[in-house]
């Protein structure tokens, strides 16, 4: 399995600024992964629960800490499905955020 692609995991953590106002804050860290598209029944099955599947990210599965957004290709996706699988591999399955775009 090919895992040379390098996307971004993004963490968004509320905290206070310094005058104590709640922010979020936004970090981010690259792993590396395989990109694929989802298959057609995950497509079809997703869009029957108002979900928009477009690709599915394998990793080593120590490298996720439970991020819900992947930076690939200058695109935002959401993740809104994990699968671990065996040899200690995670997929997780996204979709594209809306109004985002370059940023990343």
């Amino acid at each position: 399995m090919d895992r040379s692609t390098v996307i971004k995991l993004f963490r968004e953590e509320n905290k206070l600024n310094e005058y104590g106002v709640p922010v979020k804050d936004e970090t981010w860290r690259e792993v590396f992964c395989q990109v694929n598209s989802v298959t057609a029944s995950e497509f079809f099955e997703g869009g029957r629960n108002g979900l928009n599947p477009e690709l599915r990210f394998t990793m080593f599965a120590g490298d996720y800490e439970g991020e819900r957004t992947v930076g690939y290709n200058g695109q935002k996706y959401a993740i809104y499905r994990t699968f671990v699988t065996r040899n200690d591999t995670i997929e997780l399955y996204a979709e594209r955020q809306g109004g985002t775009n370059g940023d990343c």
